[in-house]
């Protein structure tokens, strides 16, 4: 069930009804739809994969409740290690057999002549595995270090697990900060409740008017670069960037201001990452949920940057790269896309200038000084670039797609620019917007020009909804 769907839309009706009309004076009863109305929402895809996503809850909840009675540290840690290797062996399965197995074979073959003889599993990628897997492990890992204690209730720690609105795509929530608000009660706020759904309309209107028309040319592009301008390749890199922009805080954008509109505060996952100043900068801002997991969970527990040497770093930096580029997908080409965003954020972690610029941009201005259109100019072609490894099929198909974008043509005028009105309006409401929480946040302008503005990105919605596509990140 898709976010942009009609049934959704019958979907939320209905669960929001109850749960504020009929569940509204009993927490247990709240926590019971919402756990129940997640499976459902899960289980609309392929209800077989439900027992995954209950298994791993089962598991961690018996798991930490029996760390959390445990004095023994090594049998503490034991239990530790049983979650770690459930979830990250069901979540290896599925996503990375395939590739591994594929990859050696291949490799043995062109060493020895002969592959090894692994056979494919047959599998479908269950939607959300990785972020519901990373959700749950959070959890396991925070009760063992002691900074949660561990849930005693299987229906709140089950809904806090499976709740709807970000399981299939994030924000990645810890449990330090979502499975609280389980617990406690709950009151309708109007106030929030209207910037959930002003924060909803921003997120459809990102996902259907640019994403999925942009991604119409994007796939033009890519799957026959030869037959286009470098100009026109170019555009497609550009549209990409932005299709994926779109598509991925669209989504968080809905999952935030739906989580609002039933009393939960999720996590802020995008903060206007093409208005960053450097590499650095834009792994603050990209994917936010995803990079401080990374960042809490590995790069701190390698040693970070508080390492004796340089090649430690380096390997830590180049770890946690890598490391997310395949939690995106079992291709080489991620891998090489982590790889190159390692190469490229490496030299400001190694001057420590990789916090430099934690300010707003143009703070206090209105317009950005022409030092920092540059530094953000700069900031987004490279990763403009990247992008291209990530959106193309194989590492080859990428090199070919670049190669073909500095040749002459390169400075012929582009021929589909039907995207481009529409990316200029996002850029101009996000630059005024860059210190609000989403684009529509705590509009100012008196009612009829506010009314106005829901309307016509109503209108556009309307106008620009074509063929249903699926979020980009389901795939991950």
């Amino acid at each position: 069930m898709k976010f942009t769907s009609f049934e959704f839309i019958i979907f939320f009706i209905i669960v929001f009804t109850i749960y504020w009309f009929v569940f509204k004076n009993s927490i247990r009863k709240q926590n019971v739809l919402i756990l129940i109305s997640s499976y459902f929402f899960y289980g609309y895809w392929d209800y077989r994969f439900l027992s995954l996503i209950f298994i791993s809850s089962l598991l961690d909840f018996l798991l930490a409740k029996k760390m959390q009675s445990e004095d023994n540290e090594n049998r503490r840690k034991g239990m530790l290690i049983i979650s770690l290797i459930s979830n990250i062996g069901m979540l290896g399965v599925f996503k990375y057999y395939n590739f591994f197995s594929n990859s050696f074979n291949e490799m043995y073959q062109n060493l020895f002549g002969n592959d090894l003889g692994f056979v494919t599993l047959n599998l479908i990628l269950p939607i959300g595995i990785s972020f519901y897997t990373f959700q749950t492990l959070s959890y396991t890992i925070d009760v063992y270090r002691q900074k949660l204690k561990a849930s005693n209730d299987p229906i709140t720690f089950f809904a806090y697990v499976s709740f709807f609105p970000q399981l299939v795509a994030g924000p990645i929530e810890r449990a330090v900060n979502l499975l609280p608000q389980f617990e406690k009660e709950r009151f309708f706020d109007y106030d929030r409740a209207k910037d959930g759904l002003r924060q909803i309309l921003w997120g459809v209107f990102k996902k259907v008017v640019i994403a999925d028309n942009v991604g119409t040319y994007v796939d033009q592009f890519y799957n026959n670069p030869e037959l286009y301008s470098g100009s026109n390749l170019a555009l497609g890199a550009f549209y990409f960037a932005f299709q994926i922009y779109c598509d991925f805080s669209g989504y968080s954008d809905i999952a935030i201001g739906t989580a609002r509109m039933f009393g939960f505060n999720l996590m802020k996952n995008f903060n206007y990452p093409y208005f960053s100043r450097d590499i650095g900068e834009f792994w603050r801002r990209w994917h936010i949920s995803l990079s401080t997991w990374f960042r809490d969970y590995l790069y701190i527990p390698l040693g970070g940057s508080k390492v004796d040497s340089k090649a430690r770093l380096f390997f830590n930096v180049l770890t946690i790269f890598i490391v997310s580029g395949l939690w995106h997908g079992a291709n080489w080409t991620f891998i090489v896309w982590g790889f190159l965003n390692a190469m490229l954020f490496f030299p400001s972690i190694l001057t420590g200038r990789n916090r430099k610029y934690l300010n707003t941009i143009g703070d206090g201005n209105r317009f950005p000084s022409f030092k920092e259109i540059s530094k953000m100019f700069l900031t987004f072609i490279m990763v403009n670039l990247l992008w291209i490894f990530f959106r193309a099929n194989t590492v080859s198909d990428a090199i070919i797609y670049i190669s073909n974008i500095f040749v002459e043509s390169f400075f012929t005028m582009p021929t589909k620019l039907g995207g481009i009105p529409m990316i200029v309006l996002l850029i101009i409401m996000e630059w005024r917007s860059r210190t609000k929480n989403h684009a529509l946040e705590n509009l100012q302008e008196k009612r009829f020009i506010r009314w106005g503005g829901y309307i016509s990105l109503i209108m556009l919605i309307i106008i620009f909804t074509g063929e249903e596509k699926v979020f980009i990140y389901f795939q991950f």
